[in-house]
């Protein structure tokens, strides 16, 4: 963060010169913290609501700490995806605290309770038990973000009546994600069965034939429930994002 230009924006809002509201504008496209192999855009939270996400897949321990520390400097909260158990120990210990889960392969670490923004619910449903790895990853993700989330798991299309006996809960939510590999069905039976967005999620769960997510992919892309959208294989990340975004609607 430039002090300086902090104080010259604060400067022309005492004189006159600018609006808070434009101040706050010019503020929420101020740089990025250049550490030279990583760039942490530390004003993600003024612009979209919530800091900066670290994918830990493929980073070295130390390089997450570096990131994680200016994110949790800022006041965070901090959310670190797809990062093992081992990187994970390293981190929470660098940073004095934090909670790993080792299912949704997250790590959260925060000041204080997170604010509640969502104005209603986000369910996630899973089809299997297989697929809890991803639908957790978007459940943990819509909850740091601050939204009320529940969870349905294992009401997969092979035992269609156990999706059916939990009709109410599907009616209530405000937005819905639909975690599930295989032929990737449920999204649309889901979609036809309630008035609210489902975000579809294809795991790379399945047998031969299901080409590591590629069948569910193209599944949920052709539904026939017009309120069905598809984020990318094992993106559960993703669909909470865009969960969030449209439950923080007002």
């Amino acid at each position: 963060m430039n002090k300086d230009l902090i104080l010259d924006l604060l400067k022309k809002v005492r004189g006159g010169k600018l609006t808070p509201s434009q101040a706050a504008e010019r503020l929420s496209s101020l740089p990025f913290v250049d550490f030279g192999d990583a760039k942490v855009d530390s004003h993600r939270a003024l612009r979209q609501g919530f800091p900066e996400v670290i994918l830990g897949e493929g980073k070295t321990p130390e390089q997450v700490v570096k990131i994680a520390g200016k994110i949790a400097d800022s006041g965070g909260p901090l959310l670190i995806t797809r990062i093992l158990p081992e990187p994970a120990k390293f981190v929470i210990k660098s940073l004095g605290g934090g909670s790993y889960d080792p299912i949704s392969r997250t790590l959260v670490y925060r000041k204080g309770k997170i604010k509640r923004r969502g104005k209603g619910t986000i369910l996630v449903i899973s089809a299997g038990t297989s697929d809890m790895p991803v639908a957790e990853e978007a459940a943990v993700t819509a909850q740091v973000m601050g939204n009320r989330v529940e969870r349905l798991y294992d009401v997969g299309v092979a035992g269609i009546h156990r999706l059916l006996s939990y009709v109410e809960k599907l009616r209530k939510a405000r937005v819905i994600i639909v975690v599930a590999g295989m032929e990737g069905a449920l999204a649309s039976v889901v979609g036809g069965m309630v008035s609210v967005p489902v975000i579809a999620v294809p795991t790379s769960i399945g047998y031969g034939a299901s080409f590591k997510g590629l069948a569910a992919l193209l599944s949920m892309l052709n539904s026939c429930a017009s309120n069905v959208s598809v984020v990318n294989i094992d993106n559960g990340f993703g669909a909470a994002t865009v969960a969030s975004t449209i439950n923080c609607l007002k």
